[in-house]
């Protein structure tokens, strides 16, 4: 009998039964923008100027999109892929804060602040990304009500998730690392598509938990035997949402 190994390093018999490799979310522009509440809110007008305005960079894995301490000009929507946001210490430890999934918008509160980047952006895997400039973004907050009551819920929503990484790196073990990093894959923040289904190696998810991958290993088996996530050929299933944010807090 034919044997295969999986992700995890387990050998099975029949691969022809396995799930099929979930599909990475790729939008268009114009999917984007249809995807975005903020942008469904605007006049005729107001939508043109953004369409028109609008530019579009494939940023490769492990390239850096943004890097601190420099003055950002654009915000930044995800077409496809995966962004995360680090700060490297002097010492060369890292922190991540967290992942911008496909359908997400972010760097607004650099450029509501206007001050230098204060984190590094860094593609976990191949991406594209949408960018608006800061002329047409702080067009929008002048003149279009219902984008600024948008960026002001963002904002406060993102202080609230970066306020819970100060205690998790603070408090929690590993499992409970790998869970929140889990969640925030499915947070409306990061994730607005709102997909429970991932293509996402243990590698990139071990990235976005601040952890090794073999670490990151064990804690995946740990919450796949309580039955809270399911594994995938290249990738993995959300099972049990307030399961993983019991964990997580």
């Amino acid at each position: 009998m034919f044997l295969q190994t999986d992700l995890n390093g387990r050998r099975e018999a029949n691969p022809m039964t396995r799930r099929k490799r979930t599909a990475a979310l790729s939008l268009t522009p114009d999917e984007l923008l249809a995807r975005s509440p903020w942008f469904g809110s605007l006049d005729a007008a107001a939508r043109d100027r953004v369409r028109a305005d609008m530019s579009e960079k494939t940023v490769a894995r492990n390239e850096t999109l943004g890097y601190h301490g420099e003055r950002q000009n654009v915000w930044f929507g995800i077409l496809e892929g995966l962004v995360k946001w680090s700060i490297v210490a002097r010492d060369g430890r890292t922190v991540t804060l967290g992942g911008q999934l496909a359908g997400s918008w972010f760097g607004e509160g650099t450029l509501i602040r206007r001050v230098p980047r204060q984190s590094n952006l860094i593609a976990v895997r191949d991406s594209r990304v949408a960018m608006i400039p800061l002329t047409t973004f702080n067009w929008l907050r002048q003149q279009c009500p219902s984008f600024n009551d948008f960026l002001l819920a963002q904002v406060t929503e993102r202080l609230h998730w970066f306020m819970g990484n100060v205690v998790v790196y603070g408090l929690l073990d590993t499992d409970s690392l790998v869970a929140r990093a889990l969640v925030g894959m499915v947070h409306p923040l990061l994730n607005p598509v709102g997909v429970r289904q991932f293509q996402l190696s243990q590698e990139e998810l071990a990235s976005l938990a601040g952890v090794s991958r073999q670490t990151c290993n064990k804690a995946m088996k740990h919450l796949r035997d309580a039955g809270l996530i399911r594994s995938e050929y290249g990738g993995f299933v959300v099972l049990d949402l307030p399961g993983l944010q019991a964990i997580a807090q």
